[in-house]
């Protein structure tokens, strides 16, 4: 589909406001429009603060109800006599499975009206998780660490998802209502207030939303129309969505809307964009990317993609992709871990440089993993640095483990081989992600939790083990289980750990990094054609090079077991100035004490 034809048949912004589903305040607020589309239902009714009203039917299996009710007004529709919550819901206070709110979205008084998004290239990502993040668990307390990031050096931050989910706390992966805020999260305008404050401190705010599939418990969707579904796919979580499907492909794209418009949220990630598998003339992926670039200004669209195609960029529309083999690459180097998808990497200094030479590792080659055997990927020369997120740790890598445990913390990971990976993360111009507490080394882990109950809860916590289960440590008898409270509370950040001894060190190294960044005039630079890497001939140190028009970095990376004291073999000038040391805050030069396995040495131009 051309451009042209696409802007032909794209709604209107007005027949957007007509076409919308649920509960909307109307002009002046004193009046809400109640519109629902049901294929199964005869008669569908809205009950408001009590009050039972008789909706009327018009065609193609429209009800509709105008009522003299305003915000904060409660609702649930009935459908043929069954109370059914409304999945386009914008705010569910008592939870999924509860009445709904009547929302006026336009009330908060922004404050920061001048901000003006960030482009991909200047962003350097924190991924938070709001229920763990701060002891209250909340936006409104999330918004007051707002400024430490900003300190941090970070430039925008990326929040796990917020979309309604059964319980009371999650990861948020297993959404039903995608237009609701997650009530213990805080209301509407508490989201609001957080990207206003973001916004004010110069930080982006993103979003992980999951177009892919719903979670297991309050999807109301299927009692509305089994039309939202299709059996032509299926995902590694159930039935697949049907977006060729008018109703469910306005579902995601208005979704998307809502919250880069209503919110101001400056970009999303977009979840497992290989299960969103469609067949209409105009792929859903596309649509979205065309949908959120027609708003104006610098909204970002990012996939989690693990097929390594340049295609949903080049093609697509999108901005960038999360890479997973630059993550695989440096967990392997460190860990030597094989099971699972790690079996596919070699791991090692020359296999890292690989990477970062070609943007990821796999461009075609046969992927042997047992029972993912595929040609994966294809050459991503058309892509520049910012369109790969690059990433040491994240939610998943993190979270997908038997106990939630960080890099830091696996056996045989040093503190100096820690910060050397964070040294190269952060140099890089690909475009980087810290996950929570990466940058102090947290103490605290982020294992699996959720909050379903009974039957439910034992087969999604079975389901986990069975899902990893070609990691061993997942046949231990001390998983914990993501169903209790203490493994959700196990997760929450420890904030005194940042002043204390080695935290503090690695914490003042992020920040240091960070800085030279944004402000280093070669470092911020984000062009790969500057770029080159490679390894000694021992293969035991890892060199990467920026030469610019502003000058020349060299980044060394000892991956070996022994003190490193010489940059024999290496393409290094004599005499360039250290920059940093990731384990000497002085920057001493290499002959006053050598590099210690896992340090890593920026050097400058020539004196």
């Amino acid at each position: 589909m051309s451009d042209s034809e696409y802007a032909a048949r794209r709604d209107s912004p007005q027949d957007q406001v007509r076409s919308r589903l649920g509960a909307h305040l109307l002009p002046g607020g004193q009046e809400t429009r109640f519109r629902v589309w049901s294929t199964r239902a005869a008669q569908v009714a809205v009950r408001v603060n009590g009050e039972r009203h008789q909706m009327e039917a018009l065609p193609g299996g429209y009800f509709e109800l105008v009522l003299p009710v305003g915000a904060g007004s409660r609702y649930l529709f009935e459908l043929d006599g069954q109370p059914t919550p409304d999945p386009y819901a914008l705010f569910l206070p008592d939870g999924v499975h509860g009445e709904a709110e009547v929302v006026d979205l336009g009330t908060y008084q922004w404050q920061h009206t001048n901000w003006n998004g960030l482009p991909l290239p200047e962003c350097a990502f924190y991924e938070l998780h709001v229920g763990t993040f701060t002891p209250e668990g909340t936006l409104r307390a999330a918004q007051e660490r707002l400024p430490y990031l900003r300190d941090l050096g970070v430039t925008a931050v990326q929040l796990m998802p917020l979309a309604a989910f059964p319980g009371g706390r999650g990861w948020g992966y297993d959404g039903v209502a995608m237009y609701a805020p997650f009530a213990p999260y805080g209301r509407p305008e508490d989201l609001m207030a957080f990207v206003d404050a973001a916004h004010g401190l110069g930080l982006a705010v993103f979003l992980d939303v999951v177009y892919n599939h719903f979670g297991p418990d309050g999807n109301y969707l299927l009692s509305y129309s089994p039309s939202y579904f299709t059996d032509r796919f299926h995902t590694a979580w159930g039935q697949g969505l049907d977006y060729a499907e008018e109703h469910m492909r306005r579902y995601v794209t208005g979704n998307a809307r809502l919250w880069l418009q209503e919110y101001r949220i400056d970009g999303l990630r977009l979840d497992a964009t290989a299960a969103m598998q469609d067949d209409s003339e105009l792929h859903i992926l596309r649509e979205l990317a065309r949908e959120v670039h027609a708003l104006g200004g610098r909204h970002v669209l990012l996939a989690e993609d693990h097929r390594n195609e340049p295609s949903l960029v080049t093609e697509d529309g999108l901005d960038g992709i999360w890479v997973d083999d630059f993550h695989h690459e440096v967990r392997v180097t460190l860990t030597g871990e094989q099971e699972g998808y790690y079996g596919g990497f070699r791991g090692g200094a020359a296999e890292l440089a690989n990477v970062i030479n070609r943007g990821w590792q796999y461009e075609g080659q046969f992927w042997n993993v047992t029972g993912e055997e595929h040609q994966r990927g294809q050459p991503a020369d058309a892509l520049e640095a910012p369109s790969f997120v690059y990433c040491i740790q994240n939610h998943d890598q993190v979270g997908n483990r038997a106990l939630g445990d960080r890099l830091h913390q696996m056996d045989g990971v040093t503190l100096a081989e820690y910060r050397g990976a964070g040294t190269l993360l952060l140099t890089l111009p690909m475009t980087p992600l810290i996950f929570q507490g990466q940058e102090w080394a947290a103490g605290t882990p982020f294992p699996f939790f959720s909050d379903h109950h009974g039957e439910l809860g034992q087969l999604v916590s079975e389901g986990r083990r069975r899902e990893f289960a070609y990691f061993s440590s997942f046949d231990g008898e001390n998983i914990p289980d993501p169903q209790a409270e203490e493994t959700f509370l196990s997760a929450k950040l420890d904030w005194s750990e940042p002043e204390r001894g080695e935290h503090a060190r690695t914490l003042a190294l992020y920040r240091r990094l960070l800085h030279l960044r944004r402000h280093d005039p070669v470092l911020c630079q984000r062009s790969r054609q500057f770029l080159s890497a490679g390894s000694r001939e021992d293969g035991q140190v890892l060199w990467v090079q920026w030469r610019t028009p502003q000058g020349q970095r060299t980044l060394v990376w000892n991956l070996g077991s022994q003190p490193l004291d010489s940059l024999g073999g290496l393409p290094v000038t004599p005499g360039a100035p250290v920059m940093l040391r990731s384990e000497d805050p002085d920057g001493s030069p290499l002959g006053a004490r050598p590099l210690v396995p896992g340090e890593a040495l920026l050097l400058g131009d020539p004196a």
